[in-house]
């Protein structure tokens, strides 16, 4: 007995149907929020990153009617969309959760506890990389870097910042967003559903009350590098390693007091070479073959 390709879920290739349009009232809603986009743009082509926000925050992905909608409002083909909303990760190309769960593991979260979280969260939730529960709540996935390594290890729902995670506090907020509990981001604005969040990524207000006055700015550990910039007092002592004895114990002297500039790590002190130590001049640099 043999079976088509078809049943055996092999693609011979054939193009598929056109995109279907979106419902008469749907698409009337879109025209006007998209034109809005558009105004904002000298060269209508530059709304493309907003207008894949605001299908979006539609369907809670980026759908081919979606596709066919944005090459139509901003005069491109459907190749030329598709080939930007396949470039950047933050549009899903498939239907998702109300909460997007990113686990960060990149090399500093990883090591930090990024790594654990996410097998944790694999076997709590049931769910692989990129699947979405049964009840439609949580999408989990890994991610690159979220630009929050002095908070490692980092968890994002919706983009929102969870800050210095372990198993047992990340496993406690999918629980919490499953139930329908309230959820407070470590900082910046309180969380809202992830279609919620493509719409205020489209460039939309959040009109949310307090919503925008809690986004807040950069915590403690990220301003340390800035305060140092401007001269300000260094919040740790750097002791060199030639301070102390041959097994650095400590010396009789006086304690070395870094300025606001030096850095703040003992593998910055000065080297035994002839750029650091005049004691220890280099030699001359004798040419090949002598």
């Amino acid at each position: 007995m043999t079976t088509s390709s078809s049943e055996r879920g092999v693609s011979l290739g054939m193009p598929q149907p056109p995109a279907p349009d979106y419902p008469a009232d749907v698409r009337r809603r879109l025209e006007r929020d998209a034109r809005e986009i558009i105004a904002r743009y000298p060269d209508s082509r530059s709304a493309l990153l907003p207008l894949l926000h605001l299908v979006q925050s539609e369907e809670g992905y980026v759908s081919r009617t979606g596709m066919r909608f944005c090459a139509e409002m901003l005069g491109l083909t459907t190749a030329e969309v598709t080939a930007v909303a396949t470039f950047y990760t933050m549009y899903r190309r498939r239907p998702g959760g109300d909460y997007q769960v990113g686990v960060c593991t990149n090399t500093l979260c990883a090591v930090m506890g990024g790594d654990a979280i996410f097998e944790a969260l694999q076997e709590h939730l049931g769910v692989g990389n990129g699947e979405t529960t049964d009840d439609g709540k949580v999408t989990l996935e890994h991610i690159e870097c979220n630009a929050a390594c002095d908070y490692a290890p980092v968890v994002m729902v919706n983009w929102e910042f969870f800050d210095n995670q372990t198993p047992a506090d990340a496993k406690r907020l999918v629980d919490d967003l499953r139930a329908g509990r309230p959820v407070t981001p470590t900082r910046g604005a309180p969380l809202c559903t992830f279609r919620e969040t493509a719409r205020i990524l489209a460039g939309f207000p959040d009109e949310r009350p307090g919503a925008v006055e809690a986004g807040g700015s950069a915590g403690p550990a990220s301003l340390v590098g800035l305060r140092l910039a401007k001269g300000e007092a260094a919040p740790a002592r750097v002791v060199h390693p030639r301070e102390g004895g041959p097994h650095g114990e400590p010396h009789d002297g006086p304690v070395h007091q870094p300025s606001p500039t030096e850095h703040l790590s003992s593998h910055d002190a000065p080297q035994d070479t002839s750029a650091s130590d005049p004691a220890h001049p280099a030699g001359p640099v004798a040419e090949e073959g002598e």
